[in-house]
């Protein structure tokens, strides 16, 4: 098995087509040549259809030894789709069923949720909570395949918090039970949640996630309630950045998004009681907002399809949609920096391409759509190597059998027929 860390050999030539860079499209065709890994160039081209599937073509093919040529005439690339927000070791959250299962069975499941993930065109995600350095080092060192992953192994949040698990009965939710290598994240004060960020970077976070507010799947809180004091998350935000990390906050209500905001974390999560004054200060401050239009919509859906979920989970997710939906149209109106997220592990892994749809079919133009899960969610990374189509970039790419400048991005998920990762053609 050939370890991801090693250069990656080989060449690919994709001939005539679309090519949307991570910004916009491009206004010709494109010949993309991809060597060891990365995009070495893009050439405008007049090729038609009809040249594509000519003899001559099928003859260049046959003499092109180690190069891999792909004629794509009229079908659209882009960058790998870059997903801000999922849990590879969760599956079903919230159902009542993960109280059966075996601790060790969420790895087992994460590898076949981060094969999906790959295959649906995602090659790089931020992992929101779950997964520890051990996947991420099953990933890098070829053991297991999947995308980049970025951990916030666990998810810090005050007792009785939206990361606090222990229901009424005393029993807690299994999804987040602590092990050596995913510290417990509930702490409490200013020198409580400097010790905890310690501890969950030393455990190997690339990022700290906190919870601003309460949440739809958590058993005793409110989506809208504020958790954390803007000094307790103050403490967290400037250790996180003391040691070359960032911030992510699950912020739902009005409230606990300002006091996030107002202490300087990167990204808002959810953002689902957003009001003109906390639009107001994301733009000032540049702060990122990843919707996760997918996740209480998927709770529904699995709900009405009988799955056992608690009614008071079921009842939170139905109340906040139609007002998440509005939120996040109104900061796009705004010009707020969106960032694709799916939350996918709440949802079905796999399917993290309909974020794209859902934003589209909430008011986002589809170039812009397209860019929040490359370019800007490369931006939120802070990973100028990914996200682009250009020349020294890194060869994550996805091939779409259909122009998605016509309407084929609203349905993007049922176009994908090819996934490049640095390189390496994965499907």
């Amino acid at each position: 098995m050939v370890e991801k860390s090693a250069s990656v050999t080989g060449r690919a030539l994709l001939r005539g087509v679309r090519v949307f860079d991570g910004e916009d499209f491009l206004p010709q065709l494109q010949d993309v040549r991809v060597t060891d890994g990365v995009i070495e160039s893009l050439t405008a081209t007049e090729a038609s259809a009809a040249e594509a599937d000519s003899p001559a073509a099928s003859g260049a093919d046959a003499a092109s030894g180690d190069l891999e040529v792909i004629d794509a005439y009229g079908h659209t690339l882009t960058p790998g789709i870059i997903d801000c927000h999922v849990h590879v070791c969760f599956s079903d959250a919230g159902s009542l069923t993960a109280f059966t299962e075996p601790f060790s069975l969420q790895f087992y499941k994460s590898v076949v949720h981060l094969q999906r993930t790959l295959q649906a065109g995602v090659t790089t995600a931020r992992d929101a909570g779950g997964a520890d350095a051990g996947v991420r080092h099953a990933l890098q060192t070829g053991l297991i395949s999947g995308p980049d992953l970025r951990l916030a192994i666990s998810i810090m949040s005050q007792t009785g918090g939206h990361g606090d698990g222990q229901m009424l009965s005393g029993c807690s939710m299994p999804m987040l039970t602590s092990h050596p290598g995913r510290p417990d994240g509930v702490a409490d004060g200013p020198e409580g949640v400097l010790r905890k960020v310690r501890e969950i970077l030393r455990a190997g976070a690339d990022q700290i996630k906190i919870c601003s507010t309460g949440g739809v799947l958590s058993p005793t809180d409110d989506p809208r309630h504020s958790q954390f004091t803007e000094e307790e998350i103050a403490v967290i935000v400037s250790e996180a950045h003391a040691q070359g990390s960032y911030v992510m906050s699950h912020a739902q209500g009005t409230e606990g998004i300002k006091n996030a905001l107002r202490a300087g974390v990167r990204s808002i999560e959810h953002g689902i009681y957003l009001d003109d004054e906390s639009i107001e200060m994301m733009l000032e401050a540049g702060t990122f907002l990843v919707p996760t239009l997918q996740a209480p919509m998927s709770v529904i859906a699995a709900a009405d399809a009988g799955a056992p979920l608690p009614p008071a989970v079921v009842d939170k997710a139905r109340r906040v949609a139609e007002t998440h939906a509005a939120s996040i149209a109104a900061a796009y109106e705004a010009g707020v920096q969106i960032a694709m997220g799916t939350d996918a592990g709440v949802g079905e892994h796999g399917q993290n391409l309909e974020e794209i749809e859902l934003m589209i079919a909430n008011g986002m133009a589809p170039v812009d759509a397209l860019a929040s899960a490359t370019s800007v969610a490369a931006r939120l990374l802070d990973d100028e190597n990914i996200g682009r189509i250009a020349p020294g970039q890194t060869a994550d790419l996805v091939l779409f059998d259909t122009d998605l400048r016509d309407g084929g991005a609203e349905k993007i998920r049922q176009h994908t027929i090819g996934v490049w990762q640095a390189g390496r053609r994965v499907r």
